[in-house]
């Protein structure tokens, strides 16, 4: 889900099952309407808030983003997170969302929305406002409401669309008893009809295929939102976003807001040169922030009952190490001076902080493989201590370190409960008997495997002579670490030696004792599977590892259990190999080993993930206040295509069944919300059960932000209200609590 909106649209950020089994399945049960309880999001939003009667009117927010996309249109595959933005500012949304992830009516648009008929077919009465209009003056009525659905509706192949569920229920649209009045009739039910028409984009961009694929690329003549997109400038790398006149909702209080794309890694540099005065950042700059508004002697801000930041872990996306406290002398900058300036203008910012609404993931590629075999998919989710990932993340960042129980929805969100119990808690010893039982033998024989080639005519094709993984960068390093692969010696007690294996040398990946190989590019490559050089698996503290286990390798038909781990490198890929290292250890323990493959970081989702070249990896996934229709495709049952190859949609897992995607399909058709939400639970537990893909942890939400600008920085779930952000009036503060509009 972007933030500017209420589903997830065209394309989902990164940054991504009940099947038989041997050991018996736990019950899988959901939560009735009668037993709900409303569950609270994990953190609150930090913005500022404050009334309008605060906030100055006019002033310029210059807001960074990753870069000026490609297209303005949110039903394209290249849109993108900026894209939502600029929609969000410019663009009519129906329905937008509270604190808590839900979707609630937009009067600035509706004056009501329900269901009016439900047999023999669904109708819904849209009553618009009457002061809605376009920015060329005509009124927000039917005929829009019309073309947007010809368009999304899939039955016209000349419109590039990315993606129609919902519209292609639709049977027919027609006015009411006048234009502001909107008769939409399905035909078949649909449960998530209020995702629908948010954006809404003007007739004049969906009623013809050349508009709708080119027309709105680079440019929006008609809006209808508190702004109204004044340029893109793709040289300069900036929107610009100015005032509506003919807003008919509360005055914009900025006079303007500029888009300034800015590199990741590079937003410190700009918010120190007062280039930007917001900017989602990672956890390294949060951290220097921090330390330079301590500097000044002022305390950074925080969130609503949360300490302040400390830059003391890194986040998917960030730089920073967890455990490393950021030392000044350590900066990746050229000089002291340098560094000392950024410093003094990093002083002028504060830190505010959430939780993303997204969590991350570890994915399993069930498709073939080791990990096509439940009982080594269940075994790995056993093997993870998923409370310790997510305070290895969260807790440095005074953040609430709850790992995420579901993969439809997020704590605050209505579908939202913890099914995880349906694949069970962190059990080593559980693990390991899953591993047994599919065949993996401790201290089992293991056929030595051919040379790499390049080895063989003694070429050098990559670093010290190793090949280089595809795609991965020259002299980045990018290299294969296999987890378990050392030079210890045989029957070494690693449980003993280093209990919690967090030694110097392996929690940075750079110890003297292990051996870095490369992918040689080949589905399961194992460049040393001699036995006797590896700790191996052991059971928890107190209980004896079973025989075999210091040999370090379980093997099945010759071939030891090893999995590849795929991962992105590059600028603000560091914490997701912080975690992955965490990941490897505790597979480790229970006799995986585990091959760490570094990509580059622009083909790591394209090559890799989507095109299933991988068994581990680690992505993250946006929640939806529908998931019944978002969910859906992350989640449904591989198909056989003609030609062998499998239509996956966007489950890169490849494990899906039959089951899930009838509950999809129940809960998409009833217009019962209660049960709908039963449903999407059910659907939950049993996606939990088969174990293709494991929730960790919700990501952190980091924002540097002048102290002075109001209703702005970390929204968490909610819909960012454009017209209110402003900077404070002089002697102004920020309230306790979020004001009311």
């Amino acid at each position: 889900m972007s933030h500017d909106g209420v589903g997830l649209r065209a394309v989902m950020r990164s940054v991504a099952f009940l099947t038989a089994g041997a050991l018996a399945v736990p019950v899988l049960t959901a939560c009735s309407a009668d037993d709900e309880e409303k569950v609270s999001p994990v953190a609150a939003q930090d913005i500022a808030p404050a009334g309008r009667n605060q906030v100055t009117d006019g002033g310029t927010l210059r807001w960074a983003v990753d870069d000026v996309p490609a297209t303005l249109n949110t039903f394209q595959a290249d849109a993108d997170a900026t894209t939502s933005r600029v929609a969000g500012a410019v663009l009519p949304s129906l329905y937008r969302l509270d604190r808590d992830g839900r979707p609630q009516l937009n009067p600035d648009y509706l004056e009501s929305a329900k269901v009016v008929d439900e047999e023999p077919k669904q109708v819904v009465l849209y009553k618009l406002n009457q002061q809605a209009v376009w920015s060329d003056g005509r009124e927000i009525g039917a005929d829009d409401f019309a073309a947007q659905w010809r368009a999304l509706s899939g039955k016209d192949s000349a419109y590039w669309t990315a993606r129609n569920a919902g519209y292609d229920r639709i049977e027919k649209i027609e006015r009411g008893k006048n234009n502001l009045e909107v008769r939409v009739t399905f035909s078949r039910p649909y449960a998530d009809w209020k995702s629908l028409f948010s954006p809404l984009y003007p007739k004049d961009v969906m009623g013809a295929a050349a508009a709708f694929n080119d027309g709105a690329r680079s440019k929006l003549k008609v809006t209808a939102g508190p702004f109204a997109l004044q340029s893109v400038d793709s040289k300069t790398g900036e929107i610009h976003l100015t005032r509506n006149p003919r807003w008919w909702g509360r005055p914009a209080k900025l006079a303007e807001i500029a888009l300034v794309a800015v590199p990741r890694d590079h937003r410190a540099t700009a918010l120190a040169a007062n280039k930007i005065d917001m900017a989602d950042v990672d956890a390294e700059e949060a951290g220097r922030i921090t330390l330079a508004a301590g500097a000044r002697g002022s305390a950074p801000m925080q969130g609503p009952g949360t300490p302040g930041t400390t830059g003391t872990a890194s986040t998917p996306g960030t730089t920073g190490t967890p455990g490393t406290t950021l030392d000044p002398a350590q900066a990746p900058h050229p000089s002291a001076a340098q560094y000392t300036s950024e410093q003094n203008g990093l002083s002028g910012f504060v830190v505010r902080k959430s939780l993303e609404p997204a969590y991350t993931q570890l994915a399993l590629n069930g498709s073939e493989g080791p990990l096509a075999d439940e009982r080594v998919r269940r075994a790995v989710a056993r093997a993870l201590d998923r409370d310790a990932l997510a305070q290895t993340v969260l807790k440095p960042l005074g953040l609430p370190a709850v790992p995420v129980g579901s993969h439809l929805a997020l704590a605050g969100q209505q579908a939202y409960a913890d099914n995880s119990g349906a694949v069970g808690g962190h059990d080593a010893k559980e693990a390991q008997a899953l591993l047994l039982d599919a065949g993996w033998v401790p201290g089992g024989p293991v056929k030595e495997e051919k040379k790499d080639k390049d080895k063989e005519k003694g070429k050098a094709a990559g670093p010290e002579g190793r090949k280089a993984a595809p795609g991965a960068e020259p002299g980045s390093d990018d290299g294969t670490y296999i987890v378990g692969d050392d030079d210890k010696p045989a029957g070494t007690d690693r449980a003993k030696a280093d209990p919690a294996g967090e030694s110097e040398g392996r929690r940075t990946g750079h110890s003297d004792e292990q051996t870095r190989t490369r992918f040689d590019g080949k589905r399961y490559a194992h460049h040393d599977t001699r036995q006797g050089g590896a700790p191996g698996a052991y059971a928890p503290k107190g209980t004896a590892a079973p025989a075999g286990v210091a040999s370090g390798v379980l093997a099945k038909d010759g071939k030891p259990l090893t999995l590849r781990f795929v991962l992105p490198s590059g600028p603000g890929a560091a914490s997701l190999n912080t975690v992955a290292d965490h990941i490897s250890r505790m597979l480790e323990r229970i006799g995986i080993r585990t091959e760490t493959t570094k990509v580059a970081g622009d083909s790591y989702f394209k090559d890799h993930i989507a095109s299933g070249q991988y068994d581990l990896a680690l992505y993250s996934w946006p929640a939806s206040a529908f998931p019944a229709t978002d969910a859906r495709p992350i989640f449904a049952k591989p198909v056989p295509a003609a030609d062998g190859s499998l239509t996956v949609e966007q489950n890169y897992t490849r494990v899906g069944t039959d089951q899930v995607d009838q509950l999809f399909d129940q809960a998409i058709g009833t217009l019962d919300e209660d049960e709908e939400r039963a449903l999407v639970r059910k659907a939950d537990a049993r996606i939990w059960a088969a174990a293709g893909s494991i929730p960790l942890y919700q990501r952190p939400q980091l924002t540097a932000v002048r102290p002075n600008l109001a209703n702005a920085g970390s929204f968490g779930f909610q819909t960012p209200l454009y017209e209110d952000m402003g900077f404070l009036k002089k002697g102004a503060k920020p309230s306790a609590t979020p004001s009311s509009p």
